[in-house]
């Protein structure tokens, strides 16, 4: 009798785990663990062809650069400094786009704005506490999905995960918790232990500058990449800001941009003080020549970025709708010094460590092209926030 009670109690288990992972099939012929997802695909579908169709470029990383934005209105002390990854700033954009810290995610908004209003999409993923879909037309991939999507076009990036089920923001984060280039490091990570992050992930989460540009640092000047490979997730842009400056790209004296060693270049002060100050030297130079270590540690605080404010008990786990991304040769991995630099042209900041021995790529020394801008990033949506409104 007791032989036949655990028959049943293992068949009973069996049935349950079965029921847990039992796949369910979209209208579109997709396959997913919880039907919530199923909307998903042909948002999908429409950013891959009309928005990041270019690939790694300046939409892609326009999307990027937002969800940080976005999400960073979060404060563990002060929970009156917004609630995270919440779409403030988009509902709030003339609120939020007139501070400084946001200075050109208007491009953004002007890509996904007439995107939101195509697919009747509301600000916030629409789910009741127990996952129950509740107005099927509503999805919100305006921020943190079209982000993650963006991602996928750049090779060297871990498959990002995805969860589905944001609440709408009540109020604008306020001025103040967007860092800015200027700040020092303690500022920074200060801010960011707020919001709660580690160095460590305060250092991965700023490998996204390895597929980013600027357009408003230097007023004269946009689409100025951060490292000399910008459509390529790679440990360049750790290299790259370890080198002696020597030259500014376009003009001198703007706030928050410091010298670099590449003609084209630019180097935001706060990564050259990263880079260098003794509370996370370490934790940059871990990062050259490292690919593994940099794409699965900047997924992971990209993934915990992505969720602040909100309650995941409540969300939805939609990462298999995401793309895998091109892969990343071992060849195409491998750091290197450009043209004409070397490990002479270091400035070496972490005492526990020598700096990687990289070789130096052939030929006379480079300027790094502007990224190309994308035209769709110029649209009605204002750089203060005005005519970003969606009707």
């Amino acid at each position: 009798m007791l032989s036949l009670t655990f028959v049943l109690l293992a068949a009973l288990a069996t049935a349950s785990n079965a029921a847990l992972t039992r796949r369910v099939v979209c209208p579109d012929g997709h396959t997913v663990s919880n039907e919530a997802c199923c909307a998903l695909f042909p948002v999908l579908e429409d950013l891959q062809t009309t928005v990041f169709d270019s690939g790694c470029g300046d939409a892609a990383h326009a999307a990027l650069r937002v969800s940080f934005h976005d999400a960073i209105g979060f404060s563990k002390s002060q929970p009156s400094l917004g609630t995270g990854a919440d779409g403030s700033i988009l509902i709030f954009a003339e609120t939020e786009l007139s501070y400084d810290a946001n200075l050109g995610i208007a491009d953004a908004f002007n890509v996904e704005v007439p995107f939101i209003m195509k697919h009747n999409i509301s600000v916030a993923d629409l789910y009741d506490l127990q996952h129950v879909y509740v107005f099927p037309t509503y999805i919100y991939p305006s921020i943190q999905f079209s982000a993650a999507v963006s991602l996928t076009h750049c090779p060297g990036v871990v498959r990002p995960t995805f969860m589905f089920g944001r609440v709408d923001a009540k109020s604008p984060a306020p001025d103040g918790t967007v860092p800015e280039p200027f700040q020092s490091v303690q500022q920074i990570l200060a801010r960011m232990a707020d919001a709660g992050f580690t160095p460590a992930e305060v250092v991965a989460l700023l490998a996204s500058h390895s597929i980013a540009g600027a357009d408003d640092v230097d007023p004269t000047m946009e689409g100025v990449p951060f490292d000399s490979t910008p459509s390529v997730f790679d440990t360049q842009f750790f290299v790259e800001t370890q080198l002696r400056g020597t030259l500014f790209p376009g003009t001198g004296g703007n706030q928050g941009e410091v010298e670099s060693a590449i003609a084209g270049e630019l180097r935001l002060q706060s990564d050259s003080n990263f880079a260098r100050d003794s509370a996370t030297a370490c934790l940059w130079q871990e990062n050259v020549n490292n690919q593994a270590h940099m794409a699965s540690s900047f997924q992971l605080a990209f993934a915990k970025m992505q969720v602040l404010g909100q309650d995941t008990s409540k969300m939805v786990d939609c990462s298999e709708v995401i793309p895998i991304p091109p892969p990343l040769s071992a060849g195409a991995a491998q750091a290197f010094f450009p043209p004409g630099l070397s490990i002479h042209d270091v400035e070496q900041a972490c005492a526990n460590k020598p700096f990687p021995n990289l070789p130096t790529a052939p030929g006379s020394p480079i300027t790094v092209a502007n990224i190309p801008q994308d035209p769709a990033t110029d649209g009605a949506c204002q750089d203060n926030g005005q005519d970003c409104t969606i009707q």
